[in-house]
């Protein structure tokens, strides 16, 4: 039995120590705890996609493309461990923790990142304008856009430091480009973004003068190095394929953010605090094992937050503060059963034994309980209510719970085994509960 608890002892230690060594140091390219938009900071955003242009049983197919290049625009960022996932059937979620240009982030969201190249003509109304250039192939008459680039344009700069972005057709776009250019030769061809025309850093709009056919590649100067790179980032994202409208917006500011950890952190220290202060006054030296079994639980955790890892919110705070209830409530029924052991005069590796054995019964089933509930909480929260905190809370309490079994039915009967035998061991009055007198 000695040489059996000796090994459990060293996996234990083991264990703590790389629980330690993952929260200080950066294993597996986790840097730190990731942290939600509540304590982070950062912008939280609902758009809702609009398929009134789309065929029916496409829907599916173009929120999911939407999301896709959604992802590729957050990149260009540099946020760490953005959220981007589908609501519902028609609504995409949006966190940016740690970003704090939220303009700037709705702007490279919703962009529609298609230039228009159009030619002088007049409008409807006779007047001389900026008109779509178009071509007719196959019989159909098609307008010539970035929507036929392929993903690798890039920018670069000319022997005499001016700023180009070189870009490439792909099949369809050469035959459309060959044909508008082909008519256009020693005329203006301008290029419009969004419907306005992209303007150089002149302030004039960008209407280069076509010198030859162009079908297979081709190049956009006139612009500043800033606007040519965030250009041609948007245009190798690509482009979401329904339009996207913002249906809810809030910004969480990371000085509120910082207080909410602050906050945070000082009270779950004072609950710690309190419960070990009250589980070493009551149950003396078991009470004592069992806050070292606590801070064993604590590292433990928020190691495995860390290496998942787990994006801890208000609500999965509260989540992992209430599992500390639940990992001392554990250890309360354990040693409880230990003093009625005592009392019945039993030895101190027997009242050991027993009290873990009979408290067994009541500590698995209402964790199993507690464990049902938390996976249909992770259902609910990433299925039907959609809700981040919901899963949060579920996901940071299922692993507290696991954790406080390990530690109240392992790491405390492991402790507490070390005495038996001992001269400690042998004055029952440190491992008995305190008793009011009659």
């Amino acid at each position: 039995m000695a040489k059996r608890n000796t090994i459990v002892l060293f996996i234990i230690l083991a264990i703590f120590a790389f629980a330690v060594c993952a929260l200080v140091y950066p294993l597996f390219d986790r840097e730190e705890l990731r942290l939600g938009l509540d304590l982070q900071g950062g912008i939280h955003m609902v758009y809702q996609a609009d398929f009134s242009d789309l065929e029916p049983g496409t829907e599916a197919e173009a929120i999911d493309g939407a999301i896709a290049v959604i992802e590729q625009r957050i990149n260009v960022l540099g946020v760490t461990e953005p959220l981007i996932q589908k609501q519902g059937s028609d609504r995409i979620l949006v966190e940016l923790p740690g970003v704090g240009e939220a303009e700037k982030a709705k702007e490279l969201i919703g962009a529609t990142a298609l230039l228009e190249f159009r030619e002088q003509g007049v409008d409807e109304d006779g007047n001389a304008a900026w008109v779509p250039a178009t071509a007719t192939i196959d019989g159909e008459e098609k307008m010539l856009t970035s929507g036929y680039f392929k993903e690798n344009t890039y920018v670069g700069q000319g022997s005499l430091s001016q700023i180009f972005l070189y870009f490439e057709w792909n099949e369809e776009g050469s035959e459309i480009s060959g044909e508008v250019t082909g008519r256009l030769i020693g005329q203006p061809l301008a290029i419009f973004l969004s419907g306005e025309p992209l303007l150089g850093d002149d302030g004039q709009p960008i209407a280069p003068i076509v010198r030859s056919q162009i079908t297979d590649r081709g190049q956009i100067e006139g612009l500043s190095l800033q606007e040519a790179t965030e250009l041609s980032q948007l245009l190798n994202a690509g482009r979401i394929p329904v339009p996207l409208n913002p249906v809810y917006e809030q910004t969480v500011s990371p000085t509120l953010g910082a207080d909410f950890i602050d906050m945070s952190l000082l009270a779950g220290l004072i609950g710690i605090i309190l419960v070990m202060l009250f589980m070493i006054i009551y149950y003396r030296l078991p009470g004592a094992l069992a806050s070292l079994a606590l801070i064993f639980y604590g590292a433990v955790v928020l190691a495995v937050f860390k290496l998942i890892p787990v994006t801890l919110t208000l609500a999965g705070i509260g989540g992992f503060v209430l599992s500390i209830g639940m990992a001392v409530d554990a250890n309360v029924l354990i040693f409880e059963r230990m003093k009625e052991e005592f009392a019945t005069g039993r030895t101190l590796g027997a009242a050991i034994e027993a009290g873990f054995n009979r408290a067994w019964m009541a500590i698995r089933d209402s964790n199993v309980t507690t464990i049902i509930v938390c996976v249909i909480l992770i259902w609910l929260g990433s299925s039907i209510v959609e809700s981040a905190p919901v899963t949060g809370f579920a996901v940071t309490l299922l692993i507290g719970v696991l954790a406080s079994m390990f530690s109240a039915i392992i790491v405390t009967r492991t402790l507490l085994r070390l005495f038996v035998g001992t001269k400690l061991g042998k004055r029952t009055w440190l491992f008995s509960a305190h008793r009011e007198k009659k």
